[in-house]
């Protein structure tokens, strides 16, 4: 039994431990910030991570550094964020490869639902079937054709085993029924160069990684992901038509997540600056500049676009037998 006089000692003890917790929430950010990209430079997620990394640090008075962490498909620096301490300090410019796509095919050292807090969901961004010029194809529904008649002939780049341009990419050959080979890349920049250089015949890549190729003329767009026409990408129809694959529609999302366990007054400051940042014309321009379409989700909405993805993500991949080679 815990005698009243050891009580008494042991309150103010008590009160000045939460006081000691109390302080840094009032003051953050006392110091600057790190923003972790799970991605090379180039990428959606790193233009993305950066654009936010800068705008936040003005809003806050802190720098926020954006650092590459790069690797395993965007799960290196997913994890170092997912095991960080939950002060408000490591922030994860967050993306559906590492954090929704390769826990549904691999195993992964963090579980998003548990180590992750969402923060905000930015919008959604659609993917592109790209070819190079001469790729002997005139439209998706040819490109299909040729694929299913010369099985193992061709191969696909992505930006690395278990990420989001691999595992799309895997969804649409198998309801397209073709058989291609995969060739991983370190980032889109990679891929993008063999694609250019003939090493593999197709991707599909972000319109960061591959829309300013195609208005140059130096690939060919064939269709995009999402199950309906974007004014993002003009011009180029959906596969669920251009290809023939009726019920074919899939996005991609960016957003800003943080360690589990963030102090609420920490999250709902971060939530407030990042609605103040995506409210700026200037920044959402940018942001549909990069091939994301503005549509922001607080906390909440965010996790039931997580869920909602993976529900509908889920079944989809062990009927098709999916796995990260």
């Amino acid at each position: 039994m815990l005698h009243r006089r050891h009580l008494a000692l042991a309150l103010p003890a008590l009160a000045l431990g939460s006081k000691a917790q109390a302080q840094p929430l009032a003051t953050w950010p006392s110091r600057g910030l790190r923003m972790i990209i799970p991605w090379p430079p180039g990428q959606a997620t790193d233009l993305i991570g950066r654009l936010f990394a800068q705008a936040l640090g003005e809003r806050l008075g802190q720098t926020v550094v954006p650092e590459n962490k790069p690797g395993a498909g965007g799960m290196i620096g997913t994890d170092l964020v997912a095991k960080a301490p939950a002060d408000g300090y490591m922030l994860l410019s967050a993306s559906g490869g590492p954090v929704t796509f390769a826990p549904l095919v691999q195993r992964t050292p963090y579980d998003p639902e548990k180590d992750l807090t969402p923060v905000m969901a930015f919008g959604i961004a659609p993917y592109l079937l790209v070819v190079r010029r001469e790729f002997p194809a005139a439209d998706a529904r040819a490109f299909v054709a040729l694929l299913r008649a010369n099985p193992g002939k061709y191969s696909f780049a992505s930006s690395g085993t278990g990420g989001s341009q691999h595992l799309v990419t895997a969804v649409f050959n198998a309801r397209a029924a073709v058989e291609t080979l995969h060739v991983p890349f370190q980032g889109s920049g990679a891929a993008m160069a063999a694609l250019l250089s003939g090493t593999v015949d197709y991707a599909i890549e972000t319109p960061a990684g591959a829309w300013n190729l195609v208005r140059q003329g130096d690939l060919r767009a064939l269709g995009q992901s999402l199950p309906r026409l974007t004014k993002l990408l003009p011009g180029v129809p959906t596969l669920a038509d251009s290809a023939g694959l009726p019920g074919y529609g899939i996005g991609g999302w960016n957003g800003l997540m943080a360690p589990a366990g963030l102090p609420r007054p920490v999250l709902d400051r971060l939530v407030a600056e990042t609605q103040a940042v995506l409210a700026q014309p200037a920044l959402r321009e940018r942001l549909e500049q990069i091939g994301l379409e503005p549509e922001p989700r607080g906390p909440e909405a965010f996790a039931a676009l997580l869920k909602e993805q993976k529900e509908l993500l889920q079944p989809m991949i062990r009927q098709l037998g999916i796995r990260a080679e």
